[in-house]
């Protein structure tokens, strides 16, 4: 078998007779390193691909690592700012309750207008930025701050209570004239009215037209209400905290005992009941259950 070959880097088409062997050798040796060369192209090719299916998987491998962690960083910064804004809002509320609570305070401790104002935030200064503080500094300070707040708070809820005993203890003290009219007649030694020499008035006497309204000098609850000997009909009450007044020669009496009057309250009328010359109203005041002069407190303003 002859096998003819012709190609253009030829300068003549050449004839290959494979019934030489030597030629039939050197064209079989051709084929096997022609073979050769195709499988081990073909080895290598597939151990490339091997090598960069590897890779790719590794890499693959890597980003959902990767997308893993990114995530529950994700899930982590979330609850943290869920956390930051539950505590401002608790600091919100907290803030809300004090200015409403320092607004009643300034209302009931009568503080001048701005010296407490409580609907403006207070001037403020510094050098950082939000940028430049780190969550974990601004938890702290949402602490300090929730923390500065309590503070504040109890001590707002002592001065209220002080406020509110001694605004008690203010309407429990009596104050003010008990009936129209003037005194006729003070506290301590004076001449009897029927005759008999000398006496110790215990109260003073306001002049005043029966059926004139008899008010209650302070908060606090009847004692006694009915008729007592020498002073007619008679009101006394306690105010619960030393002080007992009492109002004698009543026309009518308008409480009875065990009733809460407000100071200003109409407990009776005015009149001329018992030992008395005339229309008047007899005022006493007790302390620790010793009797003052009740003129101390007539001009005593109510707060």
């Amino acid at each position: 078998m002859n096998v003819i070959i012709a190609a253009k880097f030829l300068r003549s088409p050449k004839k290959l007779a494979f019934d030489d062997p030597k030629t039939a050798g050197i064209a079989l040796g051709a084929i096997a390193l022609v073979l050769a060369v195709a499988f081990g192209t073909g080895y290598l090719a597939r151990g490339a691909n091997g090598a960069a299916l590897e890779e790719i998987t590794r890499l693959q491998a890597e980003m959902a690592q990767q997308q893993v962690a990114l995530t529950v960083a994700r899930e982590d910064a979330q609850r943290e700012v869920n956390a930051i804004a539950a505590r401002v809002g608790e600091l919100q509320a907290q803030a809300n309750r004090l200015n409403a609570l320092g607004d009643r305070l300034t209302r009931v401790g009568k503080l001048k207008d701005g010296e407490f104002n409580f609907n403006e935030l207070p001037g403020q200064g510094g050098s950082e930025s939000a940028s430049d503080v780190p969550s974990g500094d601004l938890l702290s300070s949402l602490d300090a701050l929730q923390s500065q707040f309590s503070h504040s708070g109890r001590q707002l809820s002592v001065i209220e209570s002080l406020l509110f005993d001694h605004d008690l203890d203010n309407k429990r003290t009596p104050a003010g004239m008990p009936a129209p009219g003037y005194v006729s007649s003070g506290y301590g030694g004076r001449s009897d009215p029927f005759g008999r020499g000398r006496a110790h008035h215990a109260g003073i006497d306001i002049d005043a037209n029966t059926g004139d309204p008899i008010t209650a000098a302070a908060e606090g609850v009847v004692s006694f209400s009915g008729v007592r000997s020498g002073y007619g009909n008679v009101v006394e009450i306690d105010h619960g905290n030393g002080y007992k007044t009492l109002y004698a020669h009543n026309s009518r009496n308008l409480v009875r005992a065990g009733d809460v009057v407000r100071a200003g309250q109409l407990i009776g009328k005015v009149g001329s009941t018992g030992r008395s010359t005339g229309s008047h109203l007899h005022f006493e005041v007790m302390l620790n259950d010793r009797q003052v002069n009740p003129r101390q407190y007539l001009d005593k303003a109510r707060g």
